[in-house]
């Protein structure tokens, strides 16, 4: 048997842990002398005490942890334990990651305030161009919803065209509208009486993630639909695992580029804003991002931001 300091260094916990587990009954000493009071345990009451020390480590309270074991929990139990936490504490940390950055973006641009440069705002006209997309919704249109959203699509776009043969023409380009449910497209009767719903119906936002492609590279995957065929701007299936679409040109757009992540680009569109104001333009839409260069390191992306506008 092992004296109560013995078995804490062992179990790599403090003796006054070990006192506390055992005062609320999770983990009795094997004997206690009735004379001095001194707690011994045995070298096989570790399993259990790693059990109690993984759950509690999990998130679990002790009157939890006292529950599970009383179940005599398994090895592989507390291995799928372990997993589903694991996952949990990373989706909290893109959370709390996210959440930063968009405060960081809130800062810089209330540092910016009064000292906006508009100097690399153009107006042009951008062509039309054939896109494989694939979509999604959003819950808003802010950074901290889009983000989570299109990633993923880019990613199983590209994983998608790989396996379809279809080689890539040109740059990535997204786009967005709002949802057939968002609180835009309703009277303000009908937004009144849905308030109380989720907030996904009143600002919900279709995500487009796309990449240039070519109608050669399409009959040569053996796309089954003609991405001509239709009016254009609406999407249609390929038979390939992605849809296609041929976005219209913008007439008029004020566009600027934006250099970082795109979870920093507050300051950008804002700046572009005030731009769109001052000189005598008001906007005609949701922008597209026309991703120009996007490395592993998004310190290096760089974005053309196209807001379609017209004349105030």
């Amino acid at each position: 048997m092992f004296s109560i300091g013995d078995f804490a260094q062992y179990g790599r916990v403090s003796a006054r842990m070990l006192r506390h587990y055992d005062a609320i009954g999770l983990l009795r000493p094997a004997r206690t002398d009735p004379v001095s009071g001194y707690r011994y345990y045995e070298a096989a009451q570790l399993a259990r005490l790693n059990r109690i020390i993984a759950l509690k480590d999990l998130g679990f309270s002790l009157q939890q942890v006292g529950a599970i074991l009383a179940e005599e929990v398994s090895v592989p139990e507390l291995r799928g334990m372990l997993r589903l936490r694991r996952a949990e504490l990373e989706a909290s940390l893109a959370a709390a990651g996210a959440r930063l950055a968009q405060v960081e973006a809130r800062l810089r641009t209330i540092e910016s305030e009064g000292r906006m440069s508009a100097d690399d705002v153009v107006v042009k006209r951008t062509g039309a161009v054939l896109l494989a997309e694939l979509s999604g919704i959003a819950a808003s249109y802010g950074p901290e919803d889009i983000g989570p959203v299109i990633q993923p699509l880019y990613g199983e776009l590209c994983r998608r065209l790989e396996t379809a043969g279809v080689t890539p023409a040109g740059p990535g380009l997204a786009y967005y509208e709002d949802a057939p449910e968002t609180s835009a497209a309703k009277t303000p009767e009908a937004r009144t009486a849905e308030e109380d719903g989720p907030a996904w119906t009143r600002e919900a936002i279709i995500v487009h993630a796309g990449i240039v492609i070519t109608e050669e590279a399409l009959a040569k995957a053996g796309a089954t639909t003609d991405s001509t065929s239709g009016h254009p701007g609406t999407p249609t299936p390929t038979g390939l695992g992605f849809d296609v679409v041929t976005l219209p040109a913008l007439d008029c757009a004020a566009a600027v580029v934006h250099r970082g992540p795109m979870s920093r680009i507050l300051p950008t569109v804002q700046n572009l804003a005030h731009w769109i104001d001052a000189n005598g333009y008001r906007s005609a839409g949701y922008a597209r991002e026309l991703y120009l260069e996007c490395p592993p390191d998004q310190e290096k992306w760089v974005t053309e931001i196209q807001e379609p506008v017209v004349r105030a």
